[in-house]
């Protein structure tokens, strides 16, 4: 059962009504990817939002509702974990565990035991908790 069911709805509900943004003319270049990029030139035209028909600038207006910051879409809180001493302090009714990325694989495995006892969801795991070696 998920938590924070309705904080998600809402924050979805939310990202409905805001624009694509786009890449400024990613849609005239095929080598171009789509992902926003900010334009910074001095005269270009969806910076100054002269033209009509051009995608919307990003602004701070358009973030979602503020219960709903740092939520994983599983609902639970998004904790950096390093070692068993950061997994002591949470809580895993409503904190999901994602592991850094310098853990190394022995201590990740050793968290990733612990976690699984504990009942904490695991974003990356990136471990077999059995005994295998993938």
């Amino acid at each position: 059962m998920p938590i924070n069911k309705d904080k998600i709805a809402k924050r979805q509900e939310i990202k409905g009504n805001n624009p694509d943004f786009e890449r400024p003319e990613s849609w005239r270049y095929v080598r171009l990817q789509t992902g926003w990029r900010k334009p910074k030139g001095i005269d270009h035209h969806q910076r100054k939002q002269w033209s009509r028909g051009r995608p919307g600038l990003v602004k701070v207006g358009f973030g979602g509702p503020k219960e709903a910051r740092g939520l994983h879409p599983s609902g639970f809180t998004d904790n950096l974990v390093y070692n068993l001493d950061d997994l002591a302090k949470l809580d895993p009714k409503t904190d999901g565990v994602r592991l850094g990325h310098s853990v190394g694989t022995r201590k990740r495995k050793e968290i990733v035991t612990k976690a699984v006892e504990q009942k904490f969801k695991v974003f990356n795991a990136r471990v077999s908790v059995s005994g295998s070696k993938s």
